[in-house]
């Protein structure tokens, strides 16, 4: 991050187990740094679990009506709107400003683009914290309970309140720390030193590429780098596809697994099916293998060829 907050005044602790609806937003992508850490490298740029890191945070905030990314353009692995701080390099609070005025949503989440973890849930649970707490922003905190501001859901009227006073006080926002925006806010606080991890440093990348291939993981983050390569944007059960392959793969023959879940994908797509398709085609298949599966045991009872394994 550019900037660790201090805590604003009245700040607040959020309610956990929250379950309102979140909020309508627009995003907010700060991504125009210099990098110093990184020997001025292109960290937008840099690829973790074969994604670049901005891509892999404007997959998080999908669900915003607009986003806008503060930095010079570059190929997005989705259409962004695209916004640049006057002068360029001026500071995370000048670069805040030139991406607020392309928003019109009440609330707005503000991130980083060094994000690696960061999902869609953790927005959500951003925006519902704001929503209940009546709050001017919600924060994540990381590890250590330090403040994370470019990780946050805010009120863009107390944001654009604290802007233009800042700016009066200043004579512009040039240069200024974004504590000196926070700190006149209101603010509610979520742990989450996952999704708060930032890639500062080279040893931060080399951290976050390992993390994301440990077996808790690693199935999650290939599936979306997957759809994100193809793009596509679904959300099936993994399960129920884990388990047909792993009924095909028993009942008929191990390379039944993978082309019996792609012609189930082929199926649902011809019919122009969401998730509800995915999850049929699968059954019908799966049934089907389990019928394959119990005429080769009769078979095997009756002493006849047992099925066999092509792998």
């Amino acid at each position: 991050m550019t900037d660790n907050a201090t805590a604003g005044p009245e700040a607040t602790a959020a309610a956990p187990g929250a379950t309102a609806a979140p909020l309508p937003y627009d995003a907010v992508v700060l991504a125009g740094g210099a990098a110093r850490r990184l020997g001025g490298a292109d960290k937008p740029g840099v690829r973790i679990g074969g994604r670049a890191l901005l891509d892999r945070v404007l997959t998080a905030c999908a669900a915003a009506r607009t986003t806008v990314v503060v930095a010079a353009p570059r190929s997005t692995a989705r259409p962004v709107c695209w916004a640049r701080e006057e002068p360029p390099g001026a500071g995370p609070v000048a670069a805040l400003a030139a991406g607020l005025r392309h928003t019109t949503a009440a609330h707005a989440v503000v991130l980083s683009a060094d994000l690696p973890f960061l999902r869609a849930d953790t927005l959500r649970r951003l925006l519902t914290a704001l929503g209940e707490s009546g709050a001017d922003g919600a924060l994540l905190t990381d590890a250590e309970g330090r403040d994370q501001p470019l990780v946050a859901a805010y009120r863009t009227a107390a944001l654009r309140r604290e802007l233009d006073a800042l700016a009066a006080a200043y004579d512009g926002l040039t240069g200024l720390p974004l504590r000196r925006l926070t700190g006149a806010l209101r603010l509610t606080r979520v742990p989450d030193p996952h999704a708060s991890f930032d890639c500062d440093t080279w040893d931060d990348i080399v951290n976050a590429r390992a993390r994301i291939r440990e077996h808790g993981h690693v199935l999650d983050e290939w599936i979306s780098a997957v759809k994100d390569e193809l793009g596509i944007d679904l959300d099936v059960d993994t399960n129920v596809l884990l388990d047909l392959a792993r009924d095909a793969a028993h009942g008929v023959a191990r390379p039944a697994a993978p082309l019996t879940t792609f012609l189930v994908g082929y199926a649902a797509a011809r019919g122009e099916g969401g998730p509800e398709a995915v999850a049929e085609a699968a059954r019908k298949a799966a049934a089907l293998a389990l019928r394959w599966e119990e005429e080769a045991t009769e078979a095997g009872e009756s002493g006849g060829p047992s099925a066999p394994d092509a792998g």
